[in-house]
């Protein structure tokens, strides 16, 4: 009994997520995140704290904008806030 609940359970779970709309940030905003991501890493890189590119700090365009377009709009909202504060903090304008 217990084992065929949780069956249908997981079912409708899964069946009621399959169907809900996805959350992706639109290309729009990808691009202008994107374009601001590649800014930041370049003010960022003159800066006495950086302390050299990787995942989230680097040139490329197309990186930063393909992750946001597989990102939904809150993470990528919230990755470029953590950016901005950085190099705010950094000393950065």
């Amino acid at each position: 009994m217990i084992k065929s609940f949780w069956s249908f359970a997981i079912a409708a779970v899964v069946f009621v997520g399959a169907g809900m709309p996805s959350l992706a940030a639109d290309p729009a905003f990808c691009d202008q995140y994107a374009k601001l991501a590649v800014h930041e890493a370049q003010v960022l890189s003159t800066l006495p704290c950086f302390r050299g590119f990787d995942g989230r700090w680097h040139l490329n365009y197309q990186a930063h904008f393909q992750w946001c377009l597989t990102a939904d709009q809150g993470a990528a909202e919230a990755e470029r806030d953590y950016r901005r504060m950085r190099v705010y903090r950094c000393g950065g304008r």
